[in-house]
């Protein structure tokens, strides 16, 4: 420890940055210790932080500010850039049942919180920090944080939530699961069973898309062009390519192409919808267009120019420009037809049908640089973060409450990184970040702020929770953590009949928790909960980043 003490007087940058790679290696592989199948993963490197201030062992106190703050920035924006994409598809349909239960989880545990704290005669600070760590959120502990030096409360009541948030986050990691398991007891769930109905409903409600090759006989077709067939637009099928009755190679297909009695044609679209189309073009034809003579062929060309971006599909005009036909859309894990109003965003695969000249000259003009998908935009980041600070300082005045509460650095980056991610533009900027890099700053974000949030609160953490205080924060914790889960479980399941897929991936995305997902994930031997837990994620890690700092500064 000596050494430390002389390297803190001489070199204090090398010191802090020596404790600090000493507290996060530390932290990763207390994390890794598994007990009963459970392990504390990243959150390991808060203990690790306490126990380091408890014995001395700490950076300056300026740094571990920024750093912590810091970090949770880059953790937050980097989580919003994840999730932008699929937040708002996540509010309709379903997804609105889904988020309305997870409304109920998040005042559910804030109810219970307070409720509990004013029995235990808690300071608000407390509640607030008990609330974020028997939820196992990290940017509600943050956002409480701010909130209170932001009233210019006193530094003891600032760190005071990461003190119960400390004590109580443990046993929540534990809750959540046994909350699963108790549920699956409860009502006599068959796993397998409920993961193989899960299946079939997806299944039933995402049709994968099919090619059907059709002759035109009916006779109110002839000589109209494909743009004016009744149908093309309510179904939305895509013709890809067709030959004329009275030729034997096959062309491309673009809406000026007009049709003849007896002309074949490729559709591609779901099944139900190519039935519909077939009852109005004629009967389904033996020949196969994929296979027939011609130079018509297909390419798959990702759409990286920057100009092109934002724009429909209608408006990119490849049948006009280029005499190519966009038959389908990839984005990530969807494929969908490529509906003229379909918008598209950087990165999007489309399938193009042509002739090789004419795909030559669409993929030119598409980009198709697919080793900037491996770029991360920076200038893109920053200007998102710098919006997103901005955003998080605006006040918003609530009655009855000391001061204003603020998105803050919790919640303003995070909702302007989910806006972007969905626009996929700020103005001449791509809002891009290839998921590895998206991971890579999400987890040194979170190792940061755990790190020093552990190494400003740990002089005082023993003292206080190994205490008969402690003990009451902690028990109070489980009640947190439990009850509005089963609540929640118990409703959804009894009168809402929700699949047990559903269920898991609710309740562990209420609750912002990762082990939670892996474990019913293990539980039902697929990925299927994980649906749930995306839809309901954002929104809920909103709600918490709000209702902390609304306990915090209530009174």
């Amino acid at each position: 420890m000596s050494f430390l003490h002389r390297l803190h007087e001489s070199s204090p940058v090398a010191h802090d940055l020596l404790v600090l790679s000493i507290v996060v290696l530390a932290g990763i592989g207390l994390g890794n210790v598994r007990f009963k199948g459970i392990k504390l993963g990243i959150a390991g490197v808060l203990f690790t932080g306490l126990l380091a201030a408890h014995f001395g062992l700490k950076p300056e106190t300026e740094v571990s500010h920024f750093l912590k703050d810091f970090g949770l920035v880059l953790f937050v924006f980097a989580l919003g850039m994840q999730m932008g994409p699929g937040f708002f598809a996540s509010l309709r349909k379903q997804g609105r049942v889904l988020n309305g239960y997870a409304f109920i989880l998040v005042a559910g545990g804030a109810i219970v919180a307070g409720i509990g704290g004013w029995m235990l005669g808690m300071p608000l600070p407390a509640i607030a920090g008990l609330f974020a760590g028997a939820t196992t959120n990290t940017p509600a502990l943050g956002a409480a944080q701010q909130a209170l030096a932001s009233s210019g409360a006193a530094p003891d009541l600032v760190t005071l939530p990461a003190l119960t948030y400390a004590a109580t986050y443990p046993l929540a990691i534990v809750g959540i699961i046994g909350s699963l398991i108790l549920l699956r007891l409860i009502f006599k769930i068959d796993v397998a069973a409920e993961a193989a109905q899960f299946r079939e409903e997806q299944g039933e409600g995402i049709e994968a898309l099919q090619r059907m090759n059709l002759r035109v006989e009916n006779p109110n077709l002839d000589g109209i062009l494909l743009a004016e067939v009744p149908g093309i637009q309510e179904t939305g099928v895509v013709i890809s390519r067709y030959r004329a009755a009275n030729e034997t190679e096959v062309k491309a297909a673009t809406p000026e192409t007009r049709l003849h009695l007896g002309d074949a044609i490729m559709a591609v679209g779901t099944q139900s919808h190519l039935d519909q189309f077939r009852l109005v073009i004629g009967s389904v034809s033996a020949e196969n267009l994929m296979k027939a003579p011609g130079d018509v062929t297909y390419r798959r060309v990702v759409l990286t120019n920057k100009r092109m971006l934002g724009k429909t599909v209608r408006e990119l005009g490849l049948e006009h420009l280029h005499n190519v036909t966009v038959t389908r859309v990839s984005r990530g894990d969807l494929i969908f037809t490529a509906l003229p109003d379909v918008r598209l965003q950087f990165g999007d695969m489309l399938q193009l049908v042509g002739d090789e000249e004419s795909l030559n000259h669409a993929t030119q003009a598409l980009g198709n640089a697919v080793h900037m998908l491996q770029e991360t935009k920076f200038a893109a980041i920053f200007a998102g973060i710098l919006l997103g600070v901005l955003l998080g300082l605006y006040p918003v005045h609530i009655e009855g409450l000391p001061a204003p509460v603020r998105l803050g650095l919790a919640g303003g980056p995070l909702v302007v990184a989910i806006l972007l991610s969905h626009l996929g533009r700020l103005g001449p900027m791509v809002m891009h970040m290839p998921i590895n890099a998206n991971r890579a700053l999400r987890e040194l974000g979170i190792i940061l702020f755990l790190a020093n949030v552990g190494l400003l609160s740990g002089e005082k953490f023993a003292a206080t929770v190994f205490s008969t205080q402690g003990l009451q924060w902690v028990l109070l914790g489980v009640l947190v953590t439990m009850l509005p889960l089963l609540l929640v479980g118990f409703i959804a399941r009894k009168w809402h009949r929700m699949n047990f897929m559903n269920l898991c991936g609710l309740l562990s995305g209420g609750m912002t928790d990762p082990p939670a997902l892996a474990f019913a994930t293990t539980m039902a031997r697929c990925d299927s909960p994980a649906i749930a837990y995306a839809a309901v994620y954002p929104l809920t890690m909103l709600l918490r980043i709000v209702a902390a700092q609304v306990i915090a500064q209530m009174g």
